[in-house]
């Protein structure tokens, strides 16, 4: 049987995608090609896909939040599982443009959510956010912690998508794991993120814009990290005995933050880039953006006790594998 994996020709789906079926899954693939980025760059990873797993691939691109295309685009397929990574990505972007979030990452999530319950999934498993976290000052960030202050839409959405999949599992008994990602970069990454854009800047000899005056700390989570704990999380569904998750339900329900578990100065990790380009970084300090919190660490120990997830790549490993993919992609 298939796994359902939305949001494949995003980041994070196109490196699940790709390990699932390494390992001899077969993958739907859904996206709906949002031009939020590079649009060339999405085409270039379902490329990817195709030419390395042939026929274990089927790519269908639709926008799951539109509910008659969905449901015209899933009828005739067979999937038990479902990745659902699909979102409109960006904290900032929906400050500007709140009604694409509303949809894809409330409508879009609960129609995925309908798709589970009608088909009776075996699990569910969606991507939550650190940003959920919002005005949180303890540190680290333990998905115990109430989040009831975001920080920007973005992060509302966030939270919506975690109280209405609680919502499913009391009411319809349906698996749900929600993880809470921390700031994910490595090979094939997204064109908006700082280890990409500063690589790109330092590359190209012009300056990169340091908010927060650089005095901000981020839990950069490496790709195959993230994708080591996605699969740990899918293959391990909650039970539904009445014992409590984490994250406090009671319902088969969970919630896991996925992070390096160490908090990274921007200034070293800019350094770290500097060294991997070869290149000393003229740098614009600015101001904190709005909806930007100061400081993000994720506390690990949940599931790393449920299922024995531990992140095993420093950002000195993982920063120059960006850096050389980048170089590679590009032609540098």
């Amino acid at each position: 049987m298939s796994i359902l994996v939305t949001g494949v020709a995003g980041f994070i789906g196109f490196h699940v995608a790709g390990r699932l079926m390494e390992r001899g899954e077969s993958v739907i693939g859904l996206d709906s090609l949002d031009d939020y980025y590079s649009v060339a760059l999405k085409r270039a990873r379902i490329k990817e896909l195709r030419g390395r797993h042939g026929t274990r691939f089927h790519f269908n691109q639709t926008d799951f939040a539109d509910t008659v295309a969905l449901a015209e685009a899933l009828d005739p397929l067979s999937f038990d599982r479902i990745v659902h990574l699909g979102a409109q990505p960006g904290v900032r972007y929906s400050i500007e443009n709140p009604h694409a979030y509303a949809r894809s990452n409330i409508v879009g999530h609960l129609n995925l959510l309908e798709v589970a319950r009608q088909r009776d999934s075996a699990h569910f498993v969606y991507a939550s956010s650190s940003s959920v976290y919002g005005g949180n000052e303890t540190l680290p960030f333990k998905v115990e912690d109430r989040v009831d202050h975001p920080r920007s839409l973005y992060a509302a959405t966030k939270k919506a998508d975690e109280l209405m999949s609680e919502c499913y599992a009391h009411l319809y008994r349906l698996p749900l794991t929600g993880l809470r990602f921390f700031t994910v970069y490595g090979p094939w990454g997204r064109p908006d993120m700082a280890v990409w854009t500063f690589t790109k800047a330092i590359l190209e000899g012009r300056p990169i814009d340091v908010f927060g005056e650089g005095d901000m700390r981020r839990d950069f989570t490496y790709i195959d990290d993230i994708v080591t704990g996605v699969l740990a999380a899918l293959d391990n569904p909650p039970a539904d005995d009445g014992a409590s998750k984490a994250g406090g339900s009671r319902a088969p329900h969970r919630l896991y933050n996925i992070g390096n578990n160490k908090s990274e100065e921007l200034s070293r990790l800019i350094g770290v880039i500097e060294a991997a380009c070869g290149s000393q970084a003229e740098k614009r300090l600015l101001p904190m953006q709005p909806g930007d919190v100061r400081d993000t660490f994720a506390d690990i120990t949940a599931i790393e006790r449920d299922l024995g997830f531990r992140p095993t790549t420093s950002i000195e490993e993982g920063v120059p594998r960006f850096v050389a993919w980048y170089r590679e992609y590009y032609g540098i």
